[in-house]
Parts: C-alpha cells; structure tokens; sequence
C-alpha cells in the first residue's frame, strides 16, 4: 500500500520546473548592451563613413577630409564610362550567377535532403568544400582549370567562378529550409495522384520559397562584392570591386561611394522584400493550420 501510494505521488508531482535561461543582472545587462551596441558600431563605421564621404565636395584625387556638403556627385554618378561599365558586369554577372546557382543549388539541395544514393557522402563532402576553401586557392584552381582547356579568361569565366563558389552556400539555405518541412504533405500530394512535377511546383516550391529566396539574396551579395575569386579569372572584363582597388592606388572617386550606397540600399531592399514575403507565408500557414 505504501509503494502504490508513494508511486502515485511521485507521478503527480512532476519534481522542481525546469531552468529556463537566466534573466542577467543589472550590472551584467548594462554590460551586454554597451558590448553590443559598440559591436554593432564597429561593423557599420566603414558603411558610414562610405555614406556620408559620398556627398563630400572634395578638391582633389583623394576624397578622405571632409571638406563641404554636395550632391553634385550624385548627379553625375553614371558619367564615369569605366566605372559604370564595372558596375554594368557586376551586376550582370550577379543576376546571372544568382539564376544558376540558386536553380542548381536548390535541386541539389532537395537531392541530398530527401534521396539516399550511393555516393551522397562524398557528394556532401564536395559541395561544402568551397566554403572552407580560401579564395585565393579556389580562383587559382579556377584559372588553372580554364588554362588547361584552353578557356580565354574574361566575363564567362567570372560567371562561371561565381556560380561555383556560391552554389555551396544556397544548398545549405535551402537545406536548413528542408529539414524543418513535413515530408509526409509531399507524400500525401503523391497519393492524391499529382506527379513528381506538380509536387514540386504546387507543394515543395511554395513551402521551401522562403528559404530560396534567402539563398538567392544571399548569392546576389556574395557575387557583387567578390574580389579574390574575380581577379583570377577575369582577363579583360572589369567588375566594380576590381575597379575600386585599382582606383584606391589614385584616389578613389566619390562617385564610387555613391554606387557603393546605391548597391547597399539595393541589397537591403532585397532583404527587407523577402523578410516581408516570410512573414507574409508564414502568416498564410498559421491561418491554414
């Protein structure tokens, strides 16, 4: 009688609630938020100040001292024939690399995520690679590789670099997508008598949409500001971050500056669409649970 009776208390008494985290302290949350406010300084000091220097009346070569508030450069922004051009093949090449490795790299994603097949191991291994590699190593490796076909360096290479190296980073997005979608909603699709194609088209797209666009986002960045891989393999062609470094030996033009926040804000508003399109599904989901 005594076991039974100890037995149904213990089952009702669930034992002390778990630690959930720990408020901090007043001392120690002043401390975390001076740390992250300087942190969060410190990441965007250069941006300012790339910002702010777009509107500098500067008189010389240099544009370094703040010498008077102008928008002139703004106005004349797209006058520079080299510059706009570099800024025409960045963002080229940017969409373009964009299209390609966000379409390969989510079909890979979804491979690898749903199928087991021989060889999905080293297939893994092969896919993360360039994320470990530095990019000095993989644009030589580029370069040696087209020398050795007999491929002229120039806009097609860098397509070709660009979409490599950025493949890596959407099938991870898209992956982390994956694993957190119900394989059974595909499976009932089938069932209904939808094909492979209308699965993915009316099911898998429109749930894994979110974290495609995040890795399409995400290459787009990637792309536009890569240097290292570039310079190996462009031959003739010139992209803005090529432009840049060869015009900081000279002084670098404020107009650059005001493309550079041109591109920032470009990229922001990108992110800021896809926030609001997550959210938005998001909203969807909860309303048809």
């Amino acid at each position: 009688m005594a076991t039974a009776t100890s037995t149904v208390t213990s089952a009702a008494d669930p034992g002390p609630p778990a630690k959930g985290p720990r408020e901090p302290g007043a001392a120690r949350a002043w401390a975390l938020g001076l740390w992250s406010t300087l942190a969060v300084l410190f990441l965007l000091a250069p941006i300012a100040f790339m910002v702010v220097f777009g509107f500098n009346d500067n008189q010389g070569r240099f544009n370094v001292d703040w010498q008077g508030f102008t928008l002139k450069h703004w106005g004349d922004a797209f006058d520079n024939g080299d510059l706009t051009n570099a800024l025409k093949n960045s963002l080229t090449i940017a969409v373009l690399s964009t299209i390609g490795a966000t379409t390969l790299g989510t079909f890979l994603a979804l491979a690898l995520g749903r199928y087991r097949f021989r060889g999905k191991t080293a297939t893994e291994l092969f896919v993360f690679l360039p994320m470990a590699t530095p990019e000095v190593v993989m644009g030589a490796s580029l370069l040696a590789m087209f020398l050795v076909i007999g491929i002229n360096t120039g806009y097609g290479t860098i397509l070709i670099a660009h979409i490599m190296f950025s493949i890596s980073y959407v099938v991870v997005t898209v992956r982390s997508r994956l694993q957190g979608m119900d394989p059974h909603i595909e499976e009932a699709s089938r069932d209904l008598g939808a094909g492979e194609v209308t699965t993915f088209l009316r099911v898998t797209l429109p749930m894994i949409l979110p974290g495609v666009l995040s890795a399409a986002v995400l290459a787009f960045a990637l792309s536009i500001d890569d240097y290292a891989v570039t310079s190996f393999n462009n031959g003739q062609t010139t992209t803005l971050p090529l432009y840049i470094f060869g015009a900081a030996r000279q002084g670098v033009p404020p107009t650059v500056n005001v493309l550079s926040t041109i591109l920032l804000l470009t990229v922001l508003l990108l992110m800021l669409v896809n926030v609001l399109l997550q959210r938005r599904l998001a909203k969807r989901d909860r309303g048809s649970a």
